[in-house]
């Protein structure tokens, strides 16, 4: 289906010249003034581009410009006109418009121009599609957050993406390593070539082998038919070898070598198989370590890590929680017809003091499960899952009772009630600080805000 463009000119002559010009790669609407182009945009949304002149009876281009922006912000506008200047230009880009050519037009560059103009619109089009479809289907916000250690880990997706490179994705279990493998699938180009995930430790090594390799008929009993493997499906995309730490010594070397020419053989052949893909692996060990201590190839690791992504876990990014937990309530709240519309800074508040040993996965069916349970309105502290609520509970205590003391405790504070261990403690730092408050909290590992408020609470001034 041609892409439609709407000609506005008063001059009759001027503006057939340009439509007969155009219409072989596109279909082209008319108009004689602003308000018959309007008319025509309000009728006709498929109208694409629209190329105007500037000076005409009524409203000139350049309102006209302004009118239909306000009526179709995505439509692209070219204006033309004998009388152009520098100024106009400027003026004329700021107001929207793509681009700005001077009359008498050259039909060679109008065809071009206009080719461009539509071009570059479409690839915005297209990269703002893609970023709202990663954010939406693959769920950002479990890779998403204000903390330095995410920053650094979209930093690193975003400069890796458009490459080739290999990549490995390693972190505890739970915190979104096949979501970083997705989100670096889908910037790159190969975005519109498929993702095929593996999760190696889930399959027995023969298995293993034929799912990625693929097999022949007759290769071993049950094998009635040839099958592709998971490289060969991932031709011109993405292949996401998740517990990649797990796979034997034997499927190490052949994977080795897959890496090293693209080139393999199906279980059972003798064909070599090419195939054009990007491998993005992800394990939740010390790779490092299990390499070190013999249980991986290391020039396999080598392989892998071309560049590396660290996740951390989530009791190391604490302020992310509040960020997470919005999210969530958000996309279960409208699962679930929208009852739930926030959540209590005290119900907040535990989630945040919680160490997550699941990471934002035990987040995330936390929160789905007070969604669920709540009867609607804003989620209470009572929401709060017996197990997240008592483990956030014992790490209020644990902060409360100061756990960094000084050198020079003395055996006094070593005993007694947890207020009295945490008084004792307080004045000792504060006696090594000679009174310095700031350096006292400093040494504690508390805020100034807390130890000013401890000062006062026992009495501690004198």
């Amino acid at each position: 289906m041609k892409t439609t463009i709407l000609v506005v000119d008063d001059e009759k002559q001027t503006r057939d010249f340009m439509a007969r010009a155009l219409e072989g790669k596109y279909r082209v609407l008319t108009a004689p003034d602003a308000d018959a182009a309007l008319k025509t945009l309000r009728e006709d949304e498929s109208v694409a581009l629209m190329l105007s002149d500037v000076r005409m009876p009524g409203a000139d281009g350049f309102q006209l410009l302004q009118a239909a922006k306000k009526m179709r912000p995505e439509l692209v506008v070219v204006l033309l006109t004998a009388f152009g200047s520098v100024d106009q230009a400027v003026a004329a880009v700021k107001d929207g418009a793509e681009d700005f050519i001077m009359k008498p037009v050259d039909l060679d560059q109008l065809e071009m121009r206009v080719a461009k103009a539509l071009e570059k619109v479409a690839m915005k089009s297209e990269l703002e599609s893609l970023h709202k479809q990663l954010d939406e289907k693959w769920g950002l916000s479990n890779i998403t957050g204000s903390s330095e250690p995410m920053q650094k880990v979209f930093r690193t997706i975003r400069q890796v993406a458009p490459t080739d490179a290999t990549v490995l994705v390693q972190g505890p279990s739970g915190t979104g390593k096949e979501l970083v493998a997705r989100a670096v699938h889908a910037l790159s180009r190969r975005a519109k070539g498929p993702f095929v995930a593996v999760h190696c430790g889930a399959l027995p090594e023969a298995l293993l082998e034929s799912e990625l390799f693929g097999h022949e008929k007759g290769a071993f009993t049950g094998a009635t038919s040839r099958q592709i493997g998971r490289f060969e499906a991932a031709n011109g995309g993405t292949i996401f070898l998740d517990e990649i730490s797990e796979i034997s010594p034997a499927t190490q070397v052949k994977l080795l070598r897959v890496l090293e020419d693209h080139t393999f053989q199906r279980l059972g052949g003798t064909e070599n198989v090419h195939a054009d893909f990007r491998v993005v692996a992800a394990t939740n060990r010390d790779f490092r370590q299990y390499v070190d201590d013999g249980k991986f190839r290391e020039d396999l690791f080598f392989r892998l890590s071309v560049v590396d992504v660290h996740l951390p876990p989530l009791k190391d990014r604490p302020g992310d929680v509040a960020l997470l937990t919005g999210r969530f309530v958000r996309e279960f709240s409208e699962a679930n017809g929208n009852r739930v519309t926030g959540i209590e800074p005290e119900a907040l508040r535990l989630l945040e003091r919680c160490s997550w040993p699941g990471n934002v996965r035990q987040l995330r069916n936390a929160v789905e499960k007070m969604v669920v349970l709540s009867a609607g309105g804003k989620l209470a502290a009572a929401d709060v899952p017996d197990d997240v609520r008592a483990d956030a509970e014992r790490a209020m205590t644990a902060a409360d009772a100061v756990q960094a003391s000084p050198a020079h405790v003395p055996p006094a504070a070593l005993a007694g009630t947890l207020e009295e261990m945490e008084k004792a403690r307080i004045r000792a730092a504060l006696a090594e600080a000679k009174g310095n408050r700031t350096l006292a909290a400093k040494n504690l590992g508390i805020s100034r805000r807390t130890i000013y408020r401890k000062i006062e609470e026992y009495a501690l001034d004198a």
